[in-house]
């Protein structure tokens, strides 16, 4: 294999960037109206005291994980809590236990089919559920994998589940308020006017849906031009690390925990052809992190565990969509001390983490809407994540 210089890795980056934007570009057009009709539905359920239930195996449960959080927690200030659960890794007992008619119901299966998920999904639909096969066929709501490359199919399906959120928002207020829809008039203008009939409101959602595909295809676009040199001397030196004997140790909050979660998956548990990268997310070690918060206070729910983990020849990955959260702040300025190399995945203007000069190298999606910066970080990571593979290939 010819030696990968820093040039052909970053024009290898932007190219796999840009890539993505045919794909998303034909898997949204394609499906908008059935999502815009799913989300009708979910607001109904959702309205009637109805939960979302998800699940997956693999580097699919992290977006089970992130399902999760983006209901409970939405980012929007004002936006209510809705009831969603990762069921975990037993999810196919635990399913039957705690199913309810009007409840839905979201299993997660790549790079290939997985029986569990679809045995858990039929059985959700034979007892009422609203179900979502992603991928799969066993559901009300199946979609087919949009590419033969995981990480592309996993980054369309996260894109699928955050427009379903804003979505079910949207109809929630024209259920309730028929025309004031408060603090969701930017994420929808149109429904600000006037009162609107129904089916006027799934038209013109579709077409919303369409936008926000754009909207992050152009940031990955913008991301590609300013980003791809960043990402391929990222990927060098994590390589030169990782030959060393060093390990990736990852972590982040609500919505960056999940991505942490799924570098880690990546790293141990990589799509078929790619070698295993050792790797930990102190984002996943639940006990620790409450342990923690608990008897010394949030902001050392990283520090600490990396105070226990770290070795000077590891990688500290620092995700983070605001670049100011205390508890990354910390891990990365302890990382630094020990001689880690620091990696900063961020937004907006690069927060704190940029200005501070915290990460030895930083990749920054320039946006202030949280979804959006974290759909294109996913793009970020797993192009990162392939260019390590080959690195470390080349060097074997």
């Amino acid at each position: 294999m010819r030696p990968l210089d820093t040039a052909t890795l970053a024009a290898r980056s932007r190219e796999e960037l840009l890539r993505r934007n045919a794909v998303f570009d034909s898997f949204f057009e394609r499906e908008a109206p059935r999502l815009a009709e799913a989300c009708h539905e979910m607001s109904r359920r959702f309205l009637n005291g109805g939960r979302l239930l998800a699940f997956g195996n693999g580097a699919a449960a992290t977006d089970a994980q992130h399902v999760s959080v983006e209901f409970v927690h939405p980012v929007i200030v004002g936006k209510r809590a809705l009831p969603a659960m990762d069921l975990g890794p037993e999810f196919e007992a635990r399913l039957p236990v705690v199913l309810r008619p009007e409840d839905m119901v979201m299993g997660f299966a790549f790079p290939e089919r997985d029986a569990a998920v679809e045995r858990a999904l039929q059985a959700a639909r034979e007892w009422g559920a609203l179900t979502f096969a992603l991928a799969g066929e066993a559901a009300d709501y199946s979609f087919d994998l949009p590419d033969e490359d995981p990480f592309v199919t996993q980054e369309i399906f996260e894109v699928l589940y955050h427009m379903l959120w804003e979505t079910v928002h949207v109809y929630f207020e024209h259920r309730e308020q028929g025309h004031d829809v408060g603090a969701s008039s930017f994420l929808y203008p149109f429904l600000g006017e006037k009162e609107q009939h129904l089916e006027r409101v799934v038209e013109q959602v579709q077409g919303s849906m369409l936008q926000k595909m754009e909207e992050v295809n152009r940031m990955r676009a913008a991301a590609a031009d300013t980003e791809a040199a960043a990402i391929a001397e990222t990927a060098a030196a994590v390589a030169d690390r990782v030959r060393r004997g060093g390990k990736v140790i990852t972590f982040g909050n609500g919505g960056s925990a999940t991505d942490a979660n799924d570098l880690v998956a990546d790293c141990l548990d990589p799509p078929p052809g790619m070698r295993p990268v050792p790797a930990v997310s102190l984002a996943a070690e639940s006990a620790n992190v409450t342990a923690i918060a608990n008897d010394i206070g949030t902001e050392a729910i990283f520090l600490r565990q990396l105070i226990a983990h770290a070795r000077p020849e590891d990688v500290a990955v620092g995700i983070s969509t605001s670049g100011g959260s205390a508890n990354i702040l910390a891990a990365l300025a302890e990382a630094r001390k020990r001689g880690l190399l620091t990696v900063g995945l961020v937004g907006y203007d690069g927060g704190r983490i940029v200005s501070e000069g915290l990460a030895d190298h930083d990749l920054v999606v320039r946006s202030d809407y949280i979804p959006r910066i974290q759909e294109v970080q996913a793009s970020i990571y797993h192009v990162f994540r392939g260019l390590l593979d080959r690195l470390l290939r080349e060097g074997s």
